[in-house]
């Protein structure tokens, strides 16, 4: 077996009817004219799956991986938890027109119509064009009668929550909450690993088929949460050279990273797999040691992340300097975990 070491991926892109042009020049590639409306940036989803682009395991789905190192990559309590399975989905999303109205089934019903794990989420708005918006939950309060009332005449968007949005914001979706991104959004999105989606409402319009795209409006209904809550959105502190929290939750942990130097972080404690998501700058990423491997290294213990790329770090290998190296010598990230110190013991 060999040493695992911090893993990147090949570039996962999807096109999609509201995809915009954004993604292939954010990661310093040529623009074009497909409408990319997702980067799976670390995805282990049949059929869409991440695979390695470094080392030994190069060419092999995060999938093998998984299953080949178990707990040496997920963390003994995430394996535990969710076996052989990587439990997250992490994208770069591109929405030059607005996304459809949906929400997403919890743990128990996704288990019970899927054999799915369900779908709680969480947005870091990279980008947002002026008068950008979104919609996250219900303005007022709704039956399920006026939710299919609403659904059939097509004002169901009079009931939602509609936000304002600016580069930073952040909002926590947790399963069972309706929302949508509007256009001219650019969002890093961190999400249980799960591509199950109920369609509530889509405009009317057509696909790149050139069908109407399917409505799941029944399977939605049970799905819902109807209250109205008095804060969508998450509030964080802007600060540098120091981890700031902006979504702490049982599924995942994701904390802001803004650096000028050389940055540790040694994460064993919380026994998972980290991901970074390098959304300004480019910066490398150092190993500095291991666990499980009677203290060897691996011969890939440095990696150049740069911006609109993401790598993932074994729980194994969860002690690493970030540094960053360009050139106004601020570099942003995204650290993504799940927090098995404080949750799911």
């Amino acid at each position: 077996m060999n040493i695992l070491y911090p893993l990147q991926f090949q570039q996962n892109f999807f096109e999609l009817v509201w995809g915009g042009n954004n993604l292939k020049p954010l990661k310093g590639l040529p623009a074009d004219d497909q409408k990319i409306g997702e980067s799976w940036e670390v995805s282990a989803v049949p059929g869409k799956e991440s695979l390695v682009a470094n080392g030994a395991l190069k060419g092999k789905k995060l999938s093998e991986v998984v299953e080949e190192y178990g707990e040496l990559l997920l963390g003994y309590n995430v394996t535990k938890m969710y076996g052989k399975k990587f439990p997250l989905l992490i994208k770069f999303i591109d929405a030059a027109k607005d996304l459809s109205v949906q929400v997403h089934p919890d743990d128990a019903l996704a288990k019970a119509r899927h054999n799915s794990l369900g779908k709680t989420e969480m947005w870091f708005v990279m980008d947002a064009k002026p008068n950008a918006y979104l919609y996250s939950g219900f303005a007022s309060p709704i039956s399920k009668y006026e939710y299919e009332k609403r659904v059939e005449d097509g004002s169901i968007c009079d009931v939602l929550a509609r936000h304002d949005v600016h580069r930073g914001d952040v909002f926590f979706i947790p399963a069972g909450r309706v929302h949508a991104i509007g256009g001219g959004t650019m969002v890093a999105e961190i999400q249980q690993s799960s591509d199950i989606t109920y369609r509530i409402f889509d405009y009317n319009r057509l696909g790149l088929d050139g069908k109407p795209r399917e409505l799941h409006t029944e399977l939605a209904k049970d799905a819902i949460d109807y209250k109205v809550y008095d804060n969508y959105k998450n509030e964080y502190e802007y600060k540098v050279n120091k981890p700031v929290a902006m979504t702490e939750s049982p599924y995942f942990t994701v904390k802001r990273h803004v650096i000028n130097r050389s940055f540790h972080r040694k994460l064993f404690k919380y026994d998972s797999f980290i991901v970074y998501m390098c959304l300004h700058g480019d910066c490398k990423i150092e190993l500095r040691s291991t666990e499980g491997f009677d203290g060897k290294m691996p011969d890939i213990n440095v990696i150049e992340l740069s911006k609109g790329n993401s790598c993932l770090i074994p729980a194994a290998c969860a002690d690493v300097n970030l540094v960053p190296n360009n050139e106004d010598g601020i570099t942003e990230l995204l650290e993504v975990y799940i927090d098995n110190k404080n949750y799911n013991k």
